[in-house]
């Protein structure tokens, strides 16, 4: 993890507005950066790359909101990223929503083949017909994977950005039946939380490691929705339950160790949710500065 760069993407466009404001998610990187993450990863350079504004355009071609702008951006991160992998830099990209994921994963597949470790407390693997919201933040890591509308799964014609059987999705606790069913039809390696826990939170980043062997690398997603509620509520879809930090500073340590990691994105704190910064105050302290 030398020569650390941060990579703000303070985009919202993979969200449907929920409430009579914007999603707040646009503001994080600054919210973090008020907090004192960025002297925490003493990064050598910080980027940001400006979204477009807000909007909640359907895209009848492909059944997903902001569809377009989601792509147009997402090369723009994947350049700004990849300007950064040519540096022998390390990223970490603040978003954001998880449409931000695109944009990472343009930028890996344009240079290799990489897997992909999902920590998040939903799986994310849904198809815009499945979707409830149509918004691309609930369908990241189906469109990473190439499933879904060919625009957004084939930009720049690397489909798929990831191999379905180089990913680990974990931490997911949205267990309706249904739900699950969408992504254990999948050849991703898939543990939710209980699962987790049962083979052992260690255990299961080792076992990513060994499969990662063959590849030119790994990226980490990390949406802060995979903690306990209790410890993170601040996000736009909570449910109760979820890792402890002791929890996901084990999983980290033992990643960021390896020198295939090529990078970190961050998602879905939304600071509106957080008016004194008590939550994320506790995820620097109880996660960032453990790991650093």
């Amino acid at each position: 993890m030398q020569n650390q760069v941060i990579i703000e993407a303070p985009n919202n466009l993979g969200l449907k507005q929920l409430r009579d404001i914007e999603p707040g998610v646009r503001k994080l990187p600054a919210w973090l950066k008020r907090h004192g993450l960025y002297e925490v990863l003493k990064p050598q350079k910080i980027v940001q790359v400006k979204p477009p504004p807000y909007r909640m355009h359907l895209d009848e071609a492909s059944g997903v909101l902001n569809a377009d702008a989601v792509i147009e951006y997402s090369k723009d991160l994947a350049n700004t990223i990849s300007t950064a992998l040519d540096a022998d830099s390390f990223p970490w990209v603040i978003g954001g929503d998880c449409s931000i994921l695109i944009g990472c994963a343009l930028a890996l597949r344009s240079r290799g083949n990489f897997g992909l470790i999902y920590l998040d407390g939903h799986h994310d693997f849904v198809l815009p017909q499945q979707s409830q919201t149509k918004a691309v933040a609930g369908m990241a890591l189906a469109l990473v994977t190439g499933n879904g509308p060919n625009k957004l799964v084939n930009v720049n014609s690397l489909k798929p950005y990831f191999n379905e059987y180089d990913v680990f999705a974990i931490g997911n606790r949205c267990l309706e039946p249904d739900y699950v069913q969408l992504i254990t039809d999948s050849d991703i390696n898939y543990y939710d939380l209980d699962a987790l826990r049962a083979e052992g939170i260690q255990n299961i980043a080792k076992q990513f490691l060994n499969t990662a062997t063959h590849l030119d690398g790994f990226w980490i997603h990390l949406d802060v929705d995979v903690l306990d509620n209790a410890l993170m509520p601040c996000v736009d879809s909570p449910q109760p339950g979820g890792l402890s930090y002791p929890e996901l500073v084990s999983v980290f340590k033992i990643l960021l160790l390896s020198p295939k990691v090529k990078g970190v994105n961050v998602t879905i704190l939304d600071p509106d949710l957080d008016r004194n910064g008590l939550y994320t105050k506790g995820l620097i302290a109880d996660f960032f500065m453990q790991i650093s």
